[in-house]
Formats: C-alpha cells, structure tokens, sequence
C-alpha cells in the first residue's frame, strides 16, 4: 500500500522555496484491547451526560466546542470557526539556522515525518539534502501545524529528509531536579565496567533485532484463554531481590563479564515447536517467561557465580 501524503508544504531554505510533501514516519504496530464487558458478556457503552442534569444523556451531534476564559464561562465555537482557526497557519517550514547534527539532545524529540519532493521539487530537495550530509550539519525551522507552532529539526539521510518536532524547553524536565547522588567508581570497577561494554558493543543499531515479546506473551496466553487454559502469573526471580541490598560491585560486574563468554560458548535453547512448548509444567504460555524452555546448562551460571556474592552481601 503506497505512502499517503498528510500535507502538501514548501521548505524554506535561504531565498529558495522547496515544495515537499509530508509522510508520516512511524505506525501503530497495534497493542492489545480488551473490551470494557457486563459480566455477563456484553458491550458497554460509553455515554456523555449534561453536568447540570446527569439524566440527560448528550449525542454527539448536538455537543459543540468552546474555551473556558472565566470559571465556568465559555465562548463557543462553530465547527467551520474552528476548521478555519487550524488552517490559519502557514504552509511554510521556515529554517532559520543550521546546527552540528548531533547538537539536539534526543529528549527533546517528539514525533517524525518525512518529508518528499512535490512537484518541481526534486532539484532543489536533493541539493539541500546533498549540502547538509557533506557539511555535518541538520537544519532547525519553525513550522505552524494544526493550531499550534513547532520548533523542527530536519536531518539529511541518504534515501531523504526527516522532520523531527522538537519539544520546547518548558515541555522537557531537567535531571537537576532529582538531586541524584554523584560517586566517584574505583579505578577497578570503572576498567570491569568499560570491559562490559565492549564485550556486548555494536557499530549500528539493527530495528529488526528487536520485537515485541511483551505483546506476543500476552496474545500466546489468550490463544491459552479460549482454549479453556488458566492465566497464571510470570515469576521473576531478578524482581525478588530488594532494591537496597548491598552488592559487591566488582564481584557482580567480574560474573556479568563470565555470563557474556558461556553465553558466546553455550546459547541459550528455545523449544524447536509448539508441542515441545506444551510438554512444560506451566498451565498457560503467561506462565512461561520469553517462551523458553531452560536446557540443561554444563556450564557455571552467572547464578551461581554470583550466589557467594548475594550471600556475603546479605550478612
């Protein structure tokens, strides 16, 4: 199914006025509903009532919209006021600088688009495009959409330009508030630690390594549901421990350090189907954490690697 287009704009770029079109980025990957139900199985509705008589249950073709300036006084606005008040704004997304690509700390990201050449567009679209990948550098722009003005950044990849809203300053919180606690690690425990990372480091970021196992857990355990199956609690046993326990810092990174290598010589094992699944104690796929089944391990586990560490520490 082919891209839809959300807007037709002009990208303002010097004296030079690219027409482009506006792509969403992303798509709801859908999360799993459930149905508000009577316990008896039936749908509930929801329904909107007049505050003053709460018997007098309001459609929705005769609700309209207004702005509270005073308590509990409101100017009203007709439909064709307010389609006229978001389409007020300008077409125009105007950049006023240009910035080192990685100066926008991404806390301040909010939504993506995408952003290609309309007609007549192409030249000038690639050219930008061209000019910012060779200079290092993203552009910030102001753009007006739907009633409300954003500050935008666009970044050039190779395959096109994203525009990214960026939050305002008051929208983002600051670290500072929280008063954390600043200390100092040991020479050691910073060398186990920069060991760690490089031990499970990556050059890129591969979406397609991740998926939602949360959600294919839940769907598994309502297959589990309509065939008559219990729904049981996950255990986890990393939860069990109190956030206050005393660790030794060095021994738990020394055991994370040997869990990456019997994990390198001994991967993990997942049931080769759905009947080999089915063969475990657990009434119901909620009850079985990530889907696998644990095989026999010959090698020490960080488990127990770790023990004499949780045992000293609980003294």
């Amino acid at each position: 199914m082919a891209a839809r287009s959300l807007a037709s704009l002009s990208l303002g770029f010097g004296l030079v006025s690219i027409p482009v079109r506006l792509y969403s980025a992303t798509e709801s990957a859908g999360t799993v509903h459930f149905n508000l139900l009577t316990k008896d199985g039936a749908r509930v509705k929801q329904q909107y009532v007049s505050e003053k008589d709460p018997s007098v249950v309001v459609p929705r073709s005769e609700m309209v919209k207004g702005y509270e300036f005073e308590k509990d006084r409101y100017v009203l606005f007709e439909p064709a006021e307010l389609k006229s008040l978001e389409e007020g704004g300008s077409h125009l997304i105007d950049i006023v600088s240009f910035i080192p690509e990685k100066a926008v700390d991404p806390v301040y990201y909010d939504r993506a688009y995408f952003l290609a050449p309309d007609k007549r567009g192409g030249k000038p679209y690639n050219l930008l495009k061209a000019a910012m990948l060779e200079s290092g550098r993203c552009a910030l722009a102001r753009w007006v959409w739907k009633s409300k003005q954003y500050v935008v950044q666009v970044r050039a990849q190779d395959e096109g330009l994203v525009l990214q809203q960026l939050l305002y300053a008051d929208e983002v919180r600051s670290l500072k508030d929280l008063d954390i606690e600043q200390v100092t690690p040991s020479a050691s425990e910073l060398k186990l630690a920069l060991q760690l990372i490089d031990q499970i480091s990556a050059d890129t970021y591969e979406p397609t390594m991740f998926e939602d196992e949360e959600k294919k857990r839940i769907l598994a355990a309502i297959d589990a549901k309509i065939e008559g199956k219990q729904v049981v609690a996950v255990e986890h046993p990393e939860d069990a421990r109190g956030g206050a326990e005393v660790i030794d810092l060095t021994e738990m990174l020394r055991a994370s350090l040997s869990r990456g290598v019997s994990r390198a010589v001994q991967p993990s094992k997942r049931p080769a189907s759905p009947a080999a699944a089915d063969e475990e104690e657990v009434v119901s796929p909620m009850a079985r954490p990530r889907g696998a089944k644990r095989a026999p391990k010959t090698a020490k586990t960080v488990e127990e690697v770790a023990a004499p560490v949780r045992a000293r520490a609980r003294k």
